[in-house]
């Protein structure tokens, strides 16, 4: 794209190395956008471990631990921080990733100063209040972030079934841009049969894998279900469930499921051999905006069962590189496990076309579609509308 380079400020609760989602896609959107030759500025709380950067690329803020998330937290409210560094380094555009305090800060320092805003739709907050026991905050949740993002330029969706969801709840200005996969990173050569056998498995054995935070907004009760009726289904065949991860629901699902292999949080080249160690990789969560982890499965040449949304319904053909299970539908999920262990070709068919399909999912081309949302939003198209009251 023959356009100068921009500035771009970049506003988040959550940056790696924090382990989750959000933090791994906007590493990769801002490793792309610096590759690009763009500057981007990072404004995010301060972490306990804290990366490379220059200081001019990074503004640092305080934080409180996010309830429900230990490790996790909001950022503080900044609005005078951000407009004093602002006009003194005034960014083309702000990209804001997260709607907490600190994003909404950004947003308002944002407005005085008139610099155009892109924001993302990362995270369902308003599905998770039901999971812990807030039911009644969801409407007003949803009321929040209904408001937040019609006043950006653009809200970006990752996937079509979340573009549809939000459409229906009234969202307006919002465009699709999907998320990538390091194919190289995650990939079948990472297996290590040093690995299995640290788990108890020959390569006869079938290493059932789920990778993500174990938590109630990832349907886990499900996950335990679907392993026990496979162990039931197939009783000839020595199954092994292997949980990467951490989260409120690990005690309660050594409880249910004492014989599982409990790993722990991992990253880099030791998560890429935990996915590519297993066969089969369970994905019962309802609550994805995406859900990067399908795609690292898939890219890893394991055979996903997932439901029919976010990025399982976007890069799963059922039967052909996956198994897919109509929302909600807890038997037509155990079904698709199921049906994948039937027999051994049929596993071996699906995880060979899952990697192929995976590793043309590449990060370039989404950090491209990206760049293209952000010179977008420096024109007058499309603009924000004037009639609501600036938040106080």
């Amino acid at each position: 794209m023959n356009q100068a380079p921009l500035f771009v400020a970049l506003i988040s609760e959550t940056y790696a190395p924090e382990v989750n989602g959000v933090a791994n896609t906007l590493a990769h959107l801002v490793t792309g956008l610096r590759a690009r030759q763009h500057r981007v500025q990072l404004v995010r709380p301060r972490q306990g471990q804290e990366l490379p950067l220059r200081s001019d690329d990074q503004l640092l803020t305080r934080g409180w631990p996010l309830p429900g998330y230990p490790g996790l937290q909001w950022g503080q409210s900044s609005m005078h921080t951000l407009l004093r560094h602002w006009r003194r380094q005034r960014p083309d555009v702000l990209y804001i990733a997260t709607e907490g305090p600190l994003g909404l800060s950004a947003l308002r320092a944002a407005r005085r100063l008139g610099i155009p805003v892109v924001s993302g739709f990362h995270t369902n907050f308003q599905h998770y209040t039901g999971h812990y026991g807030l039911s009644l905050l969801t409407r007003l949740m949803t009321q929040y972030l209904r408001w937040f993002h019609s006043r950006t330029q653009v809200t970006l969706v990752p996937s079509a079934s979340q573009h549809l969801e939000l459409t229906r709840r009234g969202f307006e200005r919002l465009a699709l841009m999907a998320r990538g996969v390091d194919s190289q990173l995650f990939h079948p050569s990472r297996r290590s049969a040093a690995l299995r056998a640290h788990w108890g498995l020959d390569e006869q054995a079938i290493a059932v894998v789920h990778v993500g935070r174990l938590a109630a907004e990832k349907n886990l009760g499900l996950l335990v279900t679907c392993f026990r009726a496979l162990q039931q289904r197939y009783p000839q065949r020595q199954l092994r469930l292997i949980l990467v991860g951490d989260g409120p629901q690990r005690a309660w699902l050594q409880a249910q499921v004492p014989e599982a292999h409990f790993a722990g949080v991992q990253r880099g080249d030791a998560l890429a051999s935990h996915y590519a160690s297993a066969d089969l990789f369970l994905f019962p969560s309802l609550s994805e905006t995406f859900g990067n982890v399908v795609l690292e499965a898939l890219a890893s040449g394991l055979g996903v069962v997932a439901y029919d949304q976010a990025a399982a319904a976007q890069h799963i053909r059922h039967g052909h590189n996956g198994a897919l299970a109509s929302s909600a539908d807890a038997e037509e999920f155990i079904e698709a496990a199921g049906w994948l262990l039937e027999t051994p070709e049929t596993l071996r068919r699906v995880r060979l076309n899952a990697r192929q399909h995976a590793a043309r999912q590449g990060w370039p081309a989404i950090v491209e579609q990206f760049e293209r949302h952000l010179y977008s939003a420096l024109k007058p198209a499309n603009p924000v509308p004037a009639g609501h009251a600036e938040p106080r």
